[in-house]
């Protein structure tokens, strides 16, 4: 998983504190949260909040178990490898859409310059000025937006390598999750089997020992001839 990206997106979500949750429960399964707390320094009550946020997003899964001595609830913390996956994908997508709608108004667009303090201007707003900088009174010079749309592309493509990267994890996180569902489906199949092969024996068991009952009371009913009894009548 991309831990770097991640801790970006937790960052985002909960701010730079909740980074080290990243760090803490990576690799981990079912981490107790009075060791967060303690790791973090923070409250139990602070550090809830934070975990809470995360599990809004979907990247941690909570389990709930009773402290059997102290009667309470303590909650253990895991995060959902795919889940997680599947917001940085999106998070990528979306950087570089927006780096994409950058790049094309650069194409499209001429920027002045002031060479005196660096602000810059669209050709729209450099007219209304009459080419001479707001802020210093400085004329305005064409930019050179060559350098800004080479490095804009280089963006886009460093993202697009990261975001492959994540949708080729993605893919082997769904196969691992295909994989084990499965497991458990032909589990639960042999479970069921088992069970109805018990009740079959059960139920054979049972209707064997109402026969032979049912054999015993007809010997018993039978005379030392071998005749059934006759029943007197009233």
């Amino acid at each position: 998983m991309q831990v770097n990206l991640l801790k970006k997106v937790v960052e985002n979500t909960a701010g730079i504190t909740a980074v080290k949750i990243v760090d803490l429960l990576e690799g981990k399964k079912d981490v107790n949260e009075f060791l967060i707390a303690k790791k973090l320094g923070l409250t139990i009550n602070q550090t809830r909040n934070l975990l809470y946020r995360l599990s809004h997003l979907g990247i941690l899964t909570s389990i709930r178990k009773k402290d059997k001595r102290k009667g309470w609830y303590i909650y253990f913390w895991t995060f959902n490898v795919l889940k997680s996956l599947e917001v940085l994908e999106s998070t990528l997508n979306n950087e570089i859409v927006a780096l994409r709608n950058q790049l094309e108004i650069k194409k499209n667009t001429r920027f002045y310059k002031c060479a005196l303090c660096g602000r810059e201007a669209t050709e729209e707003s450099a007219l209304l000025t009459n080419f001479t900088c707001s802020e210093c009174g400085e004329v305005y010079s064409l930019a050179d937006n060559a350098p800004l749309i080479e490095d804009t592309i280089k963006q886009i493509e460093k993202l697009q390598r990261e975001l492959n990267h994540i949708q080729s994890e993605i893919s082997i996180e769904e196969e691992k999750n295909t994989s084990k569902l499965n497991r458990f489906l032909k589990a639960e199949a042999k479970t069921k089997k088992e069970l109805r092969a018990k009740n079959r024996a059960a139920r054979l068991k049972e209707k064997i020992k109402l026969n032979k009952g049912n054999k015993n009371i007809s010997v018993k009913n039978k005379d030392s001839s071998g005749k059934s009894k006759k029943k007197k009548k009233l």
